[in-house]
């Protein structure tokens, strides 16, 4: 199977698992309106839309999005124009309704927006801004594994073939001078695909030795006993890197600047509240993961998983590219042309309006 085929492959298998609650659009499932966004009196319409669709994770490390709901700072900014959140498990699904118009803007990781931009041959989505950095680490069984170099022979998960944590833990596999299968996972660690969701009940079932997994999967792991062997911040320049970033699709940019101006904003005002207000905004995020799945996170898990993630307006471009490179070196995917996938005119122009400094596409910016 070609290389891109197989990168393809692995980052539909999860679109495949049941999702939420199923609405109409047959993508996302709705979040639930608790009342705290509302239309204030007199506000009009932007661009004359009636609505602008949003497409998140129940993920902390969506919590720009999860905040921006909870708190009403995309209601704010959109004034008469309602926003419509749909909810993803998976970032090839998510894709899927933004090339079906099913959404308009959404928060996703870089391994899919990579993805989406290569299929499409550049002509469907931009990303078009930053939101989280980190959260994402190397969970082992400290009985089965006290160091690094134990990880050798044994079974740790991702989340699924090709996707942002896979390609990670490959390189780092790689970086040790181990080999690995990629589209298998079989060699000298056995790379085990799981789904977030059901990665703890493998780890307690003894099925797997460790994760290498998001937030907060990673802390429901350490509350099952695990270790953090390794935090991937670690690994990076200034230990930081893109994990959720804003992506658009590109018809919508185009005809609607307006509203992603009032969208970017909101992000903005979102991350500098979710910064000044780290408490705050953690309860906020949790009580819209609550409103959105019908589950709130744990202290235990809540408080350790918020602390390893930041909150940032920068996409971390020179990061996602790295992160291409990775994928090439697996095996997983043919050296893309990213170049214009970035398009961070608006979001540079939110920032200079409210005095912060812009934001670099890395050389991959639409010139």
């Amino acid at each position: 199977m070609p290389a891109t085929s197989a990168l393809r492959r692995g980052l539909a298998v999860i679109a495949a698992l049941p999702l939420l609650t199923l609405a109409a659009c047959g993508y996302g499932s709705d979040a639930k309106d608790d009342g705290a966004a509302k239309v204030a009196a007199g506000a009009k319409k932007i661009d004359g839309l009636d609505s602008v669709k949003i497409g998140y994770f129940g993920n902390l490390t969506h919590a720009s999005a999860l905040v921006g709901f909870q708190k009403g700072f995309f209601q704010k900014e959109l004034g008469a124009t309602k926003v419509s959140p749909a909810i993803f498990n998976a970032g090839p699904s998510e894709i899927e309704a933004l090339n079906s118009k099913s959404i308009d803007i959404g928060w996703i990781g870089p391994s899919p927006s990579i993805n989406g931009y290569v299929k499409s041959n550049g002509k469907n989505l931009k990303i078009i801004g930053g939101s989280a950095s980190g959260g994402v680490k190397l969970v082992v069984n400290p009985d089965k594994i006290k160091s690094l170099k134990d990880v050798k022979g044994k079974k740790i998960a991702t989340p699924q073939l090709g996707n942002t944590q896979d390609v990670a833990f490959l390189n780092w596999i790689a970086d040790q001078g181990w080999k690995v299968d990629a589209q298998s996972g079989k060699g000298d660690v056995t790379v085990v695909r799981t789904d977030n969701k059901i990665t703890p009940d493998a780890y307690k079932a003894g099925s797997i030795d460790g994760a290498w997994v998001p937030e907060p999967t990673a802390s429901k792991l350490v509350a099952e006993g695990g270790k953090v062997l390794l935090d991937e911040a670690s690994l990076w320049p200034d230990k930081k890197f893109v994990i959720t970033n804003i992506i658009v699709r590109q018809d919508f940019l185009k005809e609607h600047p307006k509203a992603v101006e009032a969208v970017l904003k909101a992000s903005v005002e979102a991350n500098k509240w979710i910064n000044a207000n780290p408490d705050a905004a953690k309860a906020a995020a949790n009580k819209q993961l609550e409103a959105d799945s019908g589950k709130a996170l744990k202290p235990e898990v809540l408080d350790p998983a918020w602390k390893s993630i930041q909150f940032t307006n920068d996409p971390l471009a020179a990061t996602l590219n790295t992160e291409a490179e990775h994928a090439v070196k697996a095996g997983l995917l043919k050296k893309p042309d990213l170049n214009g996938i970035y398009d961070l005119t608006i979001l540079n122009k939110v920032l200079k309006a409210d005095g912060e400094s812009p934001v670099d596409a890395a050389g991959l910016g639409t010139s």
